[in-house]
């Protein structure tokens, strides 16, 4: 994976090709590939089959923004229910989110962390319900702020749509494991557009991976590489860089950060080999693996970034951004696109 090559932060991949040589073992290939790749996935198993089996974390994840007041109707005062860590405080918000489908009891969690800031607050959890957890109520935020939230989204909530003449694909967004990039998500969410985002590189599986993304044993790694990469950045609008965030391998389905965006891809392949270097923040649902297969086949030129063969599309594929409102874990036509 790598950025384009005017991208002054991009990671170095100078003996990329030289890993496609079959006589370099598998051991050495994927010590190789994480120097100088840097990936990073979701812990979804790439066979997740329905929209209501995708969970982010599977109970793992349990990250916040700090200097953050979520506001919400509160399912628990936090002056009765205390705990000594923030993921403590989320972990009782998630149990209170267990159903196959359907909304949460409780989607968000603030939590008081710092002893000497805090004082007689330290340790209080405060598990609250949104009127909008696409939307959160933000009370304030600042290095001022004492308290740490979170957001939580039920196995059939959390759904955006990635429009293109292809198809929309669907991502799961992972707030428990990437609470920065779900947050600017949503803001680009609510921005009603998203002039500039698009795809403009695409690179299919190739000889190497099959269709379930499984590597092919003795296969060459790339190029091509088994991905779609774009932007998500809207034109007239400030981008701050996203702080890496947690990083799991790459899987089928992966949709991640190159860096700290807002370049991003979306995997065609499980990638062991790039180790656990970029942030993933939601997975494309399965169903809709069949669209971003159809852009990786559109007509490319080459190019080389940083020392390594690229394809890059011949037209770029332009993105309109879709909230999908779900019920019980379906996916309904209420809908909100950027332009």
């Amino acid at each position: 994976m790598v950025r384009r090559q005017n991208d002054p932060d991009s990671p170095r991949f100078t003996s990329l090709i030289v890993l496609s040589v079959g006589l370099i073992s598998c051991a050495l290939v994927y010590t190789f590939l994480s120097v100088i790749l840097r990936p990073s996935q979701s812990s979804l198993d790439p066979d997740f089959g329905s929209l209501t089996s995708i969970d982010d974390d599977r109970g793992e994840c349990c990250q916040g923004i700090d200097n953050l007041e979520l506001w919400g109707a509160a399912v628990k005062w936090g002056s009765d229910f205390k705990f000594n860590t923030s993921k403590q405080c989320c972990q009782a918000c998630k149990a209170m989110c267990t159903g196959s489908d359907g909304p949460c009891l409780c989607d968000t969690w603030v939590f008081c962390g710092n002893k000497g800031a805090c004082g007689s607050k330290f340790g209080e959890c405060w598990l609250k319900k949104q009127k909008d957890t696409m939307s959160p109520d933000r009370q304030e935020a600042g290095k001022t702020v004492l308290w740490t939230s979170g957001i939580i989204f039920g196995k059939g909530e959390g759904i955006i749509g990635l429009e293109t003449k292809y198809g929309t694909l669907h991502i799961k967004l992972f707030p428990g494991c990437a609470p920065h990039s779900v947050a600017y998500i949503l803001e680009l969410l609510s921005l009603r557009h998203c002039a500039g985002c698009q795809f403009h590189r695409a690179e299919g599986r190739g000889h190497s991976w099959d269709q379930e993304g499984h590597h092919i044993e003795n296969a060459p790694l790339g190029p091509p590489f088994a991905l779609i990469q774009g932007i998500l950045e809207a034109q007239g609008t400030a981008f701050k860089k996203i702080p890496i965030e947690v990083c799991p391998s790459i899987r089928r389905g992966s949709v991640a950060w190159v860096g700290s965006g807002p370049e991003f891809f979306i995997s065609l392949a499980n990638h062991p080999e790039w180790k656990n270097s970029y942030t993933v923040f939601g997975s494309v649902l399965p169903e809709d693996m069949e669209i971003a297969e159809k852009i990786a086949q559109l007509p490319t030129k080459l190019d080389v970034w940083n020392n390594i063969n690229v394809s890059v599309l011949e037209k770029s594929v332009p993105l309109m951004f879709r909230r999908i409102k779900t019920s019980h874990g379906d996916l309904s036509t209420e809908e909100v696109k950027s332009e």
